[in-house]
């Protein structure tokens, strides 16, 4: 029996998690105009998360379950790009798991203020950290999930549930929907899942399906596949890519990878949302620019499916603010843009380190370095990276808050950093071009300077302020 005939819809549905896959698929019309086969998208953002995501967090906890590694009052440990997180949550939310998250800094406020809404603990690491790094945000939540007896973590890069999932839903979905008759597939590659899972599937219903990844520039799949060197770089482009090679990523299913650079990913993303009605995120717009790439090689009546992973909702603040794409140079401007260099040359005196403190410090000697240096923010690092911050209102917030007495602060200025650091402040690298620096500076009062992976210097609001007057050193 089919998958589309085995489904029935039901008046009401015993819990979220039975509305989980069944996605629908739309063809692309006004982004692929010019273009003469048909090019389909699979909205996995009609998923209860938003995500495709959630098939795997299901899935993952499911086989936990069968296999006897979790049980009730475990908490679920999982380093996430938000999605998997929110896909998780949701199953264990509804099974009576707790959740801890980590992620990079990288990923947008609304996925971190989404997984807190669903009762997750985040945590959130620096992104500019190598793979074997303490601080990386897989280490960190193996760490936790070390630590804590009662924790299980479903490590989405290792477990086999992951590409299975996609084999049994996803990839029987698309025959479905197709009836058959798919050409090639384009998804993107973050832990390799999706396009694993999928393209197993379609391989065995059919060998002369083409199978295409999509990885950013930066990411280090393309140079696996084609035997290249490269340099492995940050991307602003969340969800796909990765710096280390997961054993969910079968490389053996995949025909071809096409690199695909964060402006492109951002434009095409923007372009599904005003011209076809489709809000998508940024690895969506990756994935339709790839599509559309190989739709142009392609004559005849062909159908290429790409898989659409996730909602726009999650990056309001950036790849649908004109002013976040700006900043970052993925939108046209006619405005002068400054030089971070120019705005250090203008600062007034040098300094041989950057005045900072450790996790484990004492409150009470951010405190007095902040005296001492006249500063009201501090970067808080751990092995030469930046892990947090904090500030003269984090600390008047966090002790106004906790405190009852003078006495009682005073016995709290004994806690660590790490039980009040706020977010690592924004960065900015040395030769960076900036069209708006207040832009960056708007929630933080200070930016880190970055010289490759080393933090060089950091510039405040009053940096900036005394570089526009034109005051000199």
């Amino acid at each position: 029996m089919s998958v589309q005939e085995n489904w029935k819809p039901e008046k009401v549905f015993d819990s979220i998690l039975e509305t989980v896959g069944h996605t629908p698929m739309v063809r692309l019309n006004r982004v692929a105009k010019d273009i003469s086969v048909n090019v389909l998208a699979k909205l996995e953002s009609f998923n209860p998360g938003g995500s495709v995501k959630d098939r795997i967090g299901l899935a993952m906890i499911e086989a936990a379950e069968r296999h006897g590694l979790i049980k009730p009052g475990y908490t679920i440990v999982e380093p996430t790009s938000g999605n998997t997180g929110l896909g998780l949550a949701l199953a264990a939310r509804v099974k009576g798991y707790k959740v801890v998250f980590t992620m990079p800094d990288k990923m947008s406020a609304e996925k971190v203020n989404l997984l807190r809404a669903f009762g997750a603990k985040v945590i959130v690491t620096p992104t500019a950290v190598p793979a074997d790094h303490p601080g990386n945000y897989i280490k960190v939540a193996e760490r936790i999930a070390r630590e804590d007896p009662s924790s299980f973590m479903p490590n989405q890069y290792f477990n086999s549930a992951n590409p299975d999932a996609h084999y049994k839903t996803t990839g029987p979905e698309i025959w479905e929907q197709t009836d058959g008759r798919v050409d090639v597939l384009v998804a993107g590659m973050g832990t390799g899942g999706t396009i694993s899972g999928i393209g197993r599937y379609l391989k065995e219903k059919n060998p002369d399906i083409r199978i295409i990844g999509v990885d950013p520039e930066g990411s280090m799949y393309h140079h696996e596949f084609y035997g290249t060197s490269g340099a492995i770089q940050t991307y602003k482009v969340e969800g796909i890519g990765e710096d280390f090679m997961p054993s969910t990523l079968d490389l053996k299913t995949v025909d071809e990878i096409i690199v695909v650079s964060d402006k492109d990913a951002f434009q095409t993303a923007r372009r599904l949302a005003a011209e076809e009605g489709i809000f998508a995120g940024g690895s969506s717009g990756a994935a339709v620019f790839a599509a559309l790439q190989v739709a142009k090689r392609l004559d005849g009546d062909k159908t290429i499916v790409a898989i659409l992973p996730d909602t726009g909702r999650n990056y309001m603040t950036k790849i649908y603010s004109d002013a976040w794409m700006c900043e970052h140079g993925f939108m046209e401007t006619s405005d002068e843009r400054i030089l971070v260099e120019d705005i250090l040359k203008s600062k007034s005196g040098t300094i041989e380190n950057i005045i900072s403190v450790r996790p484990d410090d004492r409150i009470e000697t951010a405190v007095d370095l902040m005296m001492r240096h006249s500063v009201s923010q501090l970067p808080v690092v751990k092995d030469e990276m930046q892990v947090g911050s904090v500030s003269e209102k984090n600390l008047v917030e966090r002790l106004c808050a906790q405190c009852g007495t003078r006495t009682s602060c005073g016995e709290r200025c004994e806690s660590r950093i790490e039980q009040i650091m706020e977010p690592p402040l924004p960065s900015v690298g040395k030769t960076d071009r900036i069209l708006n620096p207040f832009l960056l500076l708007r929630d933080r009062n200070a930016m880190v300077v970055m010289e490759g992976q080393r933090m060089v210097d950091v510039i405040t609001t009053i940096d900036v302020v005394n570089y526009l007057m034109g005051r000199a050193p």
